[in-house]
């Protein structure tokens, strides 16, 4: 089946771009994370090196990023008798245990994020299994089941309808939560006073789009929490655009697979061709084909490239993403003195020439640096504790 992307929007791509090391270093903390003394042999990590697309030696990938991982001789549980083994630096488990710590604090939210989704299924329920693939955009950590249900027994309930088929466990919400039941659109519309309208995040030369807009704005507001999904001719598209809107709203980073939203299409109430109906209303969504992957962007959850509002895990693992930057860089630049060291031996190169324009790279990073540190200390004067 064919598929389109909207009109580039450089910011909003910029907000998407993403590189494979992030993903893979991130399988391989949460690989650490599963050994208690977060440490595991090399030779754990090298077998499990084609499922996360790479070649070559674990060790070598993780000497990149020397300022999150540290390689060592193994003792005790997680190796023995000299063998390679690796785990997190202290700058890296610092960030990490903040990490945890950002999403014990979260489960609130996180309990308030899935009781909204099951209020947008059909109902009020969806099998465990394709609740995975929500899991990511909302925040979830893998055992989210354990966390959220001890603690809300009155709201959640696991059941099995089909005890012969396997993996048809289903998550239902056991009572509807009014105070719950109240959409993005409709908060800021109560804030501001007004009747709940959709609002057109582009520029106002997008004239043609705004007028779109305001004809789609002509009838009245379907709320995606309404209990009747099942809304005649043109209002069922105004209601399935209702619906991807919040659900994108409750994820955190404000974008989602259009291939994952696909995937909830019955649950959802959403129509066939799910893509087509995000590009007729550009006003809300962008569509990017990043990567080849058809992404799903909320406009006005974005300033920029910049999330709005961030979430607290989100910041935590934005921190973890700088260290692995900041490790790789560190990486490079052994590298290139290292390579810069061999060919002054050789006499291929002018090595004044290379130390000059190391250093010059060198203060120009530290410039950044030193401005980044500059705008943390007049942020944290001007948002910090004692001013709010």
């Amino acid at each position: 089946m064919a598929r389109w992307s909207s009109p580039k929007d450089p910011a909003l791509e910029a907000a998407l771009r993403r590189n494979r090391r992030w993903i893979v270093n991130n399988q391989i903390k949460r690989l650490l994370l599963r050994f208690p003394s977060r440490s595991a042999p090399v030779r754990l990590l090298q077998s499990r090196f084609k499922t996360l697309d790479l070649l070559g030696r674990a060790a070598n990938w993780l000497r990149k990023y020397p300022s999150c991982f540290e390689l060592f001789t193994g003792e005790g549980p997680a190796g023995s008798g000299g063998e390679l083994c690796f785990g997190f630096t202290k700058r890296m488990a610092e960030l990490v245990d903040a990490e945890e710590a950002a999403v014990t604090a979260s489960e609130p939210a996180m309990a308030d994020r899935l009781a909204r989704v099951l209020m947008l299924a059909r109902g009020r329920r969806l099998p465990v299994s394709k609740l995975a693939a929500l899991r990511g955009p909302l925040g979830l950590p893998d055992d989210y089941l354990l966390r959220i249900l001890p603690a809300h027994t009155d709201l959640f309930r696991l059941a099995n309808p089909y005890p012969h088929r396997r993996n048809a466990v289903e998550l239902e919400l056991l009572r509807w939560v009014p105070s719950r039941a109240v959409s993005a659109v409709e908060a800021a519309a109560s804030a501001s006073n007004s009747l709940p309208r959709f609002t057109c995040s582009l520029p106002s030369s997008w004239a043609k789009s705004h007028d779109k807009m305001e004809d789609f704005n002509s009838t009245p507001y379907i709320s995606p929490y309404s209990e009747d999904g099942a809304v005649p001719g043109t209002e069922a598209e105004k209601r399935a655009v209702a619906v991807v809107h919040e659900l994108l709203s409750l994820t955190l980073w404000k974008k989602i697979s259009v291939m994952k939203l696909e995937h909830f299409r019955w649950e959802f109430g959403l129509p066939e061709d799910t893509a087509r109906m995000l590009l007729r209303h550009s006003c809300l969504f962008y569509v990017s084909n990043r990567y080849k992957i058809h992404t799903a962007v909320l406009r006005e959850g974005y300033e920029g490239s910049e999330l709005r509002v961030k979430d607290p895990v989100v910041a935590a693992k934005d921190r973890l993403g700088e260290l692995m930057q900041e490790g790789l860089h560190e990486f490079n630049q052994r590298r290139r003195a290292v390579n810069l060291e061999k060919k002054r031996r050789k006499g291929e190169v002018d090595v004044k020439k290379e130390e000059e324009e190391l250093e010059d790279e060198a203060g120009a990073l530290l410039d950044s640096a030193e401005k980044r540190e500059e705008r943390r200390r007049f942020y944290k004067v001007l948002f910090g504790d004692d001013n709010r």
